[in-house]
C-alpha cells in the first residue's frame, strides 16, 4: 500500500500506475484535503486497478459515508478507543440491516455497477485505528464491534501515549509488545491488522511479523528524500 498526504490527481495517477494494490489518501493529516480534492483523487485512482482507501478526518458517520459514496472502497477511522466508538465506525460503513449508512452512492455507482448497494456490505472495508495504550488493553473488546474488518496501528500516537517519542520508539519493548497484542487479537478474531511503516524495509519486517496492510511508500516523505539525495549528489560533485 502507498500512503498519500496530497490529493493531487497527477500524483495519485503516478503512484497508482506503479502497480500498488491499494492507495490511502490521508484526509486527517494531509494538506488541504477537502471533499472536492478527495473526489478528484478518487476519480484519478479509479482509472487503475488500485483499491482506493481514505483515512477520514474523524470518527463521524458523515465523513465515512461521504468518502464511500464518492468512491472509496475502504476507510481508516482514527480516534477509536472503545467498543461503542468502534461500533459507530463499523455501522457507518454498512447499509441496513447491518448498519445505518444511507443509500445514495453518487459517483460510486458509476463503476460499482447497478447492484452496488446489494454488494457494498461485503466489499467495503473499515479499519479502526489503535493509537493509545489504554485502547490496546481493550482490543479484545473492540474486536467484537460489528462492521469492522480490522485494526490499523498508529505507532507514533501509540508511542506518545506511552511517554515515548513519536519517532525513535523502535526497540522499545513496551511498544513492541503492544503492537503484538493488537496483532494477536486481530488474528484470533479473523480480522486484518495493519500498521503505519516508514520504509519498505520496515514494511517487509511487519509483513513477516503477520501484519497484512502496511505503508510501503509514504509519497511525500519519499519525494523529500529523493529531492535531498539528488541535490546532494550534484552538490558533492560541483563542490570539489
Amino acid at each position: 500500500m502507498a500512503w498519500l498526504q496530497t490529493a493531487d490527481p497527477y500524483v495519485a495517477e503516478i503512484v497508482a500506475a506503479a502497480g500498488f494494490d491499494s492507495l490511502v489518501l490521508d484526509a486527517q493529516h494531509g494538506m488541504g484535503i477537502g471533499q472536492e480534492q478527495t473526489a478528484s483523487w478518487l476519480q484519478a485512482v479509479s482509472l487503475h486497478d488500485t483499491v482506493p482507501v481514505v483515512r477520514v478526518g474523524w470518527n463521524e458517520p458523515a465523513y465515512i459515508q461521504w468518502a464511500l459514496d464518492a468512491g472509496a472502497y475502504g476507510v481508516i477511522v482514527p480516534l477509536v478507543n472503545s467498543l461503542e466508538e468502534a461500533t459507530k465506525a463499523g455501522k457507518a460503513t454498512r447499509y441496513a440491516p447491518l448498519g445505518y449508512r444511507s443509500v445514495g452512492p453518487n459517483r460510486a455507482r458509476f463503476y460499482g455497477g447497478a447492484d452496488y448497494e446489494m454488494k457494498a456490505n461485503d466489499e467495503m472495508v473499515c479499519l479502526v485505528m489503535i493509537e493509545r495504550s489504554d485502547t490496546v488493553a481493550r482490543v479484545e473488546e473492540l474486536a467484537q464491534a460489528p462492521g469492522i474488518d480490522g485494526f490499523y496501528i498508529g505507532p507514533a500516537d501509540l508511542a506518545m501515549s506511552m511517554g515515548l517519542p513519536p519517532r525513535g520508539y523502535q526497540g522499545e519493548s513496551r511498544h513492541a509488545e503492544a503492537c503484538q497484542q493488537v496483532l494477536d487479537a486481530a488474528k484470533k478474531h479473523g480480522l486484518v491488522c495493519g500498521i503505519q511503516t516508514a520504509s519498505p524495509e520496515e514494511a517487509i519486517e511487519r509483513y513477516e511479523q503477520g501484519f497484512l496492510y502496511c505503508s510501503v511508500l509514504i509519497a511525500t516523505a519519499a519525494l523529500g528524500r529523493t529531492a535531498a539525495a539528488a541535490l546532494k549528489t550534484v552538490g558533492d560533485v560541483l563542490s570539489r
